[in-house]
């Protein structure tokens, strides 16, 4: 048993390899329906709650990225809604069904756009019935899971549905459940992996996207960093095309 630095990297390194092996043909077929969303106009949704936020933030708005992307976060109940600080300090909050049509209601969502929705275990309440709230509004939906650790938990909706069940295409982040690789002597384990592999899928569709687009001859609307000179001017241009549309920040 091989407690170290190495022995997480040895073990994440064959999952990355596992995961970018088995979920290719999942990856062409989310390029494909985010590429069918951008051609008609629309924006890229997308959605996490707990550490799944970090995975919404790598969809939406970062440099190297597309630009029609735009990011719902619970936070957006407080931003946008109106709703005290306070209740973002709940842990139930994310369990709870009802804020998610909130959350949808809130955002500059339109008939054309298309609904990525990151979530590890895909059993909690407000993921599960934004799922189910994108898919009664005719939206196409791409679910980012584990599809072992779903599979071995109950769903915390109430109709007993999970996101897996809910989508257009699904992507294994190849995560176990618990989502911790490395096991200690006593029992139990630690090293979450779900947010590297989940980013690699993350990232893997959207260079598909941008394959098939130049592939079309089309140009990608892609973000440079604003950290480089011109960054700001090329990346306002592109986001004036999306006003109203898209939220930067929060």
């Amino acid at each position: 048993m091989d407690i170290s630095a190495a022995g997480y990297v040895q073990k994440a390194e064959r999952l990355v390899r596992d995961v970018a092996t088995s979920q290719a043909a999942a990856v062409g077929e989310a390029a494909d329906l985010l590429c069918a969303c951008l051609r008609g106009d629309g924006v890229i949704q997308a959605f996490g709650s707990g550490h799944s936020e970090a995975i919404a933030m790598e969809i939406a708005g970062r440099a190297g990225g597309l630009v029609p992307t735009n990011r719902l976060a619970l936070r957006d109940l407080v931003l946008y809604g109106g709703e005290p600080p306070s209740v973002l300090g709940s842990p139930e909050l994310e369990r709870d069904p009802s804020i998610a049509r909130r959350i949808y209601e809130l955002a500059p969502v339109r008939p054309q756009d298309a609904f990525v929705i990151i979530s590890s275990s895909g059993v909690n309440g407000s993921v599960v019935e934004l799922a189910s709230i994108v898919k009664e509004r005719g939206h196409r939906l791409v679910a980012l899971t584990s599809v072992r650790h779903s599979t071995e938990m109950k769903s915390r909706h109430p109709s007993g549905l999970k996101l897996l069940d809910l989508a257009d295409v699904v992507l294994d982040n190849g995560a176990p459940y618990g989502d911790a690789i490395m096991p200690l002597p006593e029992g139990g384990t630690f090293g979450a992996v779900s947010t590297i592999t989940s980013a690699l899928l993350a990232q893997m569709v959207i260079a598909e996207v941008v394959r098939k687009l130049l592939q079309a001859g089309e140009v990608p609307p892609i973000y440079r960093s604003s950290n480089v000179v011109g960054g700001d001017e090329h990346n306002q241009e592109l986001e004036s095309r999306y006003a109203g549309r898209i939220r930067r920040g929060g």
